[in-house]
């Protein structure tokens, strides 16, 4: 019925690969090729784009249907999806997608922007949503108005407003996105086999994986807008039944999905410490609940679908792996798959144009929110709002750059120096120590305190690291790019353990594997590969 709803409006530009082309109509007007391989890299749509604006037509003629098949693991799927993504972020800055939204009329522009990158604009709104929501309520709850708001109401009789307020986690991720699937499966299947297919996927945890595949769609598609740049991502032709190693997922990962997660799990913890319900807790598990489903979902989707991803033995490996990857110094030659240093290179080889840079920076201050938030939170402050004590908190942080730049440092020429350093990197450990704890029995500084402190300097050094990489040339002309570098493998090293801690507190438990292994295969698969485990085991304990 799509299909029919589409050719009648004259919008569906490809089917796939084009097999067949009017010779005679393209080469009459100027053929189809594209001299871009970045902008042009969804090379087939731009043959539907060239056909319609030289008011020729695409037309479907189905003799016969052929399904192709391929095994494909969560890898596979996610640089797929980025490689189709970065290509309809192609498509809306390229100039023949602006030329059909001037000649098309308003009903078949509707039509084609749903058929084209329309799907891609709303899953980057959807997760843009999410974001706007927390930092709302993050700021709703650093200047008191959340309290106020609910004290007014109450006070007033106004209990349509705080309806709203305490329904807002319907129009989250996860409510509404489910009723038109929903809706589907009962015209398709009836009410009762939709109910049990829809609890099935759940079981199958289908939604965690759609989660997880939103965040990569959006991460591709909204960097691509900002940067250009798209790229042809090979997806491999690998056995998918192998397990990933932990490495090789933070590599494929860390930027499009652990960084956001991240930030929006600290979000969400700010808002519980200093935000306000008439509801109590009732009310922020129905507010933050689809948000950590979210958070979830993007942390640990790469090793919940990972073979093997909680067996004791290759957690033990991959952790080897990770640490190796992550302390082996990169240089010439040195691709990013052996070395921390290259991959970081690499990872910030799409910021080239000065208009990237400027987005970037803008961006990159809404980290800031949080130092400024939370210093006038903190029982050491007390109600003092001056601007001083924001100054205040720069001092204090750039103290603390400097502690770290005085522990981090390794001199390699002198071995005499090296225990020197050493030594004064302890007494200097153990007085920072003493002072903490005197500054905490002889002040109202507390431990939570602390804690908030942690909160708010962790992403103000992010926001610092993410404008030294934008502006690298500035930050490496003035000396400081090895000392950016050590601090950025500081905050990695960090991520991937908050990632990894849970993963091996699991892999303790033997059930959890059994349980991934029934998760991801057939019965007969996995009772293959539990034999084979056992064996391998036994071999490997004949060996030592």
């Amino acid at each position: 019925m799509s299909i029919f709803l589409f050719e009648k409006c004259r919008v569906r530009m490809h089917y796939g690969h084009p097999d067949v082309f009017d010779r005679l109509f393209h080469i009459t007007r100027g053929g189809i090729s594209k001299a871009s391989r970045v902008i042009n890299i969804s090379e087939d749509i731009y043959a539907g784009f060239n056909s319609t604006l030289r008011q020729g037509n695409i037309t479907h003629h189905e003799y016969i249907q052929v399904g192709k098949g391929r095994d494909v693991g969560l890898n596979q799927i996610a640089l797929f999806e980025g490689k189709v993504a970065g290509g309809n972020g192609e498509q809306v800055l390229s100039r023949d997608v602006y030329r059909l939204g001037q000649l098309f009329d308003f009903f078949r522009m509707l039509s084609f922007f749903f058929t084209t990158v329309g799907y891609y604009v709303c899953t980057m709104m959807t997760v843009l949503t999410v974001y706007i929501f927390l930092y709302g309520r993050v700021y709703l709850a650093f200047s008191g108005l959340d309290e106020a708001i609910a004290r007014q109401a109450r006070m007033s009789g106004n209990t349509a407003l705080d309806a709203a307020l305490n329904a807002q986690f319907l129009v989250q991720i996860g409510v509404f996105t489910a009723v038109p699937m929903i809706m589907g499966f009962i015209l398709e299947l009836g009410l009762l086999k939709a109910v049990f297919s829809f609890i099935t996927m759940q079981l199958q945890l289908c939604s965690v994986f759609f989660t997880f595949s939103l965040g990569t769609r959006t991460h591709y598609f909204g960097r691509t807008i900002l940067h250009g740049g798209a790229k042809y991502r090979a997806t491999g032709r690998g056995f998918v039944v192998r397990h990933i190693k932990f490495a090789e997922n933070y590599r494929l990962y860390s930027r499009s999905h652990f960084v956001k997660a991240l930030e929006v799990a600290l979000l969400l913890i700010i808002y519980i410490a200093y935000g306000y319900t008439d509801g109590g807790a009732v009310s922020f598990v129905l507010l933050t609940l689809s948000s950590w489903f979210l958070v979830i979902s993007w942390l640990f989707a790469p090793y919940i679908f990972n073979p093997s991803g909680f067996e004791w033995q290759k957690t033990v490996e991959d952790f080897d792996d990770w640490t190796s990857w992550l302390l082996y110094k990169g240089g010439v030659g040195v691709k990013g798959d052996d070395s921390w240093e290259s991959w970081w290179d690499e990872e910030q080889m799409h910021i080239q144009t000065l208009r990237g840079r400027i987005l970037e920076t803008i961006l990159s201050l809404r980290f800031f929110i949080f130092q400024y938030g939370i210093v006038y939170k903190l029982h050491l402050t007390g109600k003092d709002t001056s601007i001083a004590l924001y100054g205040f908190s720069w001092i204090v942080l750039v103290g603390f750059v400097l502690l770290f730049k005085i522990l981090s440092y390794n001199p390699k020429k002198s071995h005499d120096l090296q225990l020197v350093m050493r030594f004064m990197q302890g007494v200097i450990s153990i007085g920072l120590v003493a002072a903490l704890c005197l500054v905490v029995a002889f002040t109202r500084l507390s431990i939570a305190d602390l804690f908030a402190s942690t909160l708010a300097f962790i992403p103000t050094g992010w926001a610092i690291l993410c404008l030294a990489v934008t502006w690298k040339e500035v930050v490496r002309s003035l000396g400081l790019w090895d000392s950016v570098r050590e601090i950025a493998r500081f905050y990695d090293a960090g991520m991937g353990t908050i990632i990894l801690s849970p993963i091996a507190v699991l892999s303790w438990f033997p059930f959890i594997s059994t349980f991934q292994s029934r998760l991801l295969f057939n019965q007969a698969f996995s009772r293959g590969l539990e034999i084979s485990l056992i064996l391998a085991g036994n071999k490997a304990n004949v060996e030592t």
